[in-house]
């Protein structure tokens, strides 16, 4: 069937982006497993109105923003996940484990990396989200500004703020904070 084809393309090419993606919003893996098959649901539910004005990817990356926020949204009227232990940024416990090694698996094993963690907890939502799309994913200003709805100017903007926010927490002036991301 063509349908599958074109599926297993989309999650050969995007599932581990899109899953480390939703792990950096939620930081629970059992959360994004159940996530990440809530995007596909969406995405095959929505792939006929799907009009090509932006790549697949960027769709991708918009339905996992969606459904990540969605569920933090859900669990704050719940309770306060932010205090969970599963944030603790001590033992590293974020991070993601798989039976794929991750270049982030490597990087934030770095002391450095841990104190660019720990600033991001700091950040609000939408600073979150400009630095994990930018530095982390690797999307570019465009492709960010089209996952978050977003005017390329307005990704670029919040992008500047939260670099200078992080240096000011890490007391790094002159310095690119997130440097160590894309080494």
């Amino acid at each position: 069937m063509v349908v599958n084809g074109k599926w297993q393309r989309l999650y050969d090419m995007y599932h581990s982006q899109l899953f480390q993606y939703l792990y950096y919003i939620v930081r629970n893996r059992e959360i994004c497993e159940k996530l990440i098959q809530d995007v596909y649901v969406k995405a095959l539910c929505s792939s006929t109105s799907f009009e090509g004005k932006t790549s697949e990817k960027t769709w991708l990356y918009s339905i996992a923003k969606d459904v990540g926020i969605d569920w933090i949204r859900n669990e704050r009227t719940k309770k306060s996940w932010w205090k969970l232990p599963h944030k603790s940024t001590r033992k590293l416990e974020y991070l993601v484990i798989d039976h794929t090694i991750y270049p982030e698996e490597i990087l934030v094993q770095k002391e450095e990396m841990k104190r660019i963690y720990q600033s991001l907890l700091l950040c609000t939502e939408e600073e979150q989200q400009v630095i994990i799309l930018r530095f982390i994913m690797g999307l570019s200003i465009a492709e960010a500004g089209d996952v978050l709805g977003w005017s390329e100017r307005k990704v670029r903007a919040i992008g500047g703020r939260t670099i200078n926010k992080i240096q000011k927490k890490l007391g790094k002036q002159g310095s690119h904070p997130l440097e160590v991301i894309s080494q």
